[in-house]
């Protein structure tokens, strides 16, 4: 039990040390303008809610995956990829920048596009690996 639990730490810790890692280039080469729209942070949130839509399938609906895909891939990876803190202080930085329009619009549409790329991609793997629709 112990060695387990050491394993899916340390594949959760390699795997969120690359999402971070990937997440820093991107915001390193396309960081948001001051009183901006946090475009970088708001498309790595959105992508990394489409790849958890596509992941899940994958890994517990399509076919029976290494029991350290998950924790690896889902937790670790996508986990220190997506940045949900970071849309919190760029909202807050927003706020505090009297750039309440831009705020109000990347608070909402974070949400609203994060919701709607899980969604589509459950959907669209379930299509390409061929599972029946659910409701």
């Amino acid at each position: 039990m112990l060695r387990s639990q050491a394993a899916i730490t340390g594949a959760v810790a390699g795997g969120g040390a690359l999402g971070a890692l990937a997440r820093w280039v991107l915001e390193s080469v396309w960081p948001a303008p001051p009183g901006g729209f946090p475009a970088t942070t708001f498309a790595i949130n959105v992508s990394g809610c489409l790849l958890m839509g596509v992941l899940v399938v994958l890994v517990t609906e399509a076919r029976e995956s290494h029991p350290m895909v998950r924790p690896f891939l889902g937790v670790g990876v996508l986990g220190g990829f997506t940045t949900f803190s970071s849309y919190a202080v760029e909202a807050q930085q927003l706020v505090d920048g009297a750039h309440l329009g831009v705020a109000a619009l990347y608070l909402a549409l974070t949400v609203v596009a994060a919701l709607v790329a899980v969604v589509l991609g459950l959907m669209v793997t379930r299509r390409a690996v061929g599972l029946a629709a659910r409701p």
